[in-house]
């Protein structure tokens, strides 16, 4: 894998090549250590890890026989071991209108955000061997780029997030529907969004994900006025997706705004929670590096 982002300097637009290239130094630095060895395999075996002892039955290898055990204890137990293996790794981007959603004190639109965390979550993946794959949606999957963990496969991932057009509307259910029944194997879905949509859309498209043993993991991508509304004066809100516009007097509005906006946003992370799902916050103005590293630590820790 080459070691920075300049390597591929000829597939990428300036502008993109600019933004990802401070945050790929800065995110590799910090969340390699974390990614390394946090995905471990759901079946058993003999290689990498001691995971616990279960009795001995006629046919298994003797060279795995607990003889410690057996001479404190005379009873036969064998030794299971957790295997390391390599990750399928999606990554699910929303592309919907509202992800172009940029505030004046964001240094990145929603949009924008989310092609970052990816691009360089996907360059970490790929560092290691795992599979990446992409799958870009408004109310239905527009895009799909297929697995690969070869390292020149991370140039595919980045144009495409790049230059996937932005559309009206979320649909979640569908677009997680369509990937839970199009992924035969079991792969770690990350699931990129504003999650604007009904929370039980959003909790059935999570359900089907785990009725067809995937792992989801949901980055709620918000732009820091969307989470904190520091508007005062009358203002004109305009619908990025449906709802036309709105003129209001900000003050006004401001504290049922953002009562609803917590109300949802903790009604997410408890069906998450419920589902087993990891859930993290992201504010478009929180450097991306510090985010990842607590949100990868956290995960690391859940997996050992």
């Amino acid at each position: 894998m080459p070691a920075t982002l300049h390597e591929y300097r000829k597939y990428l637009d300036p502008a993109v090549l600019a933004r990802l290239t401070g945050l790929e130094l800065r995110a590799r630095h910090l969340v390699e250590g974390f990614v390394s060895g946090m995905h471990r395999s759901p079946y058993r075996g003999h290689s990498v890890e001691f995971a616990e002892h279960r009795k001995y039955c006629q046919g298994d290898d003797l060279r795995h026989l607990d003889w410690r055990v057996l001479a404190r204890t005379d009873k036969h137990y064998v030794k299971q071991y957790d295997q390391e293996t390599n990750l399928q790794l999606t990554f699910v981007v929303d592309c919907s209108a509202s992800m172009s959603f940029r505030s004046p004190d964001s240094p990145l639109s929603k949009r924008e955000y989310a092609t970052a965390l990816a691009a360089a979550l996907a360059y970490l993946a790929l560092r290691q061997s795992d599979a990446v794959g992409l799958a870009v949606f408004d109310d239905r999957v527009t895009r799909f780029v297929r697995h690969s963990n070869q390292p020149t496969h991370w140039k595919a991932i980045v144009a495409e997030l790049e230059h996937a057009p932005t559309a009206r509307t979320t649909r979640l259910r569908h677009a997680l529907d369509e990937i839970a029944e199009q992924l035969e194997r079991r792969h770690v879905i990350v699931l990129i969004s504003d999650l604007f949509d009904e929370p039980d859309e959003i909790l059935h498209g999570l359900r089907h994900l785990r009725y067809r043993r995937h792992e989801p993991i949901v980055y709620h991508v918000l732009d820091h006025a969307e989470l904190t509304f520091p508007f005062q004066e009358l203002t004109r809100f305009e619908g990025l997706e449906e709802g036309g516009h709105l003129l209001t007097q900000a003050r006004a509005v401001r504290d049922g705004y953002l009562a609803e906006l917590n109300a949802f946003i903790d009604d997410v992370r408890r069906r998450c929670r419920q589902q087993r799902v990891d859930y993290a916050l992201f504010d478009t103005r929180e450097p991306l590096d510090r985010a990842l590293s607590v949100f990868l630590a956290t995960r690391g820790d859940r997996t050992r």
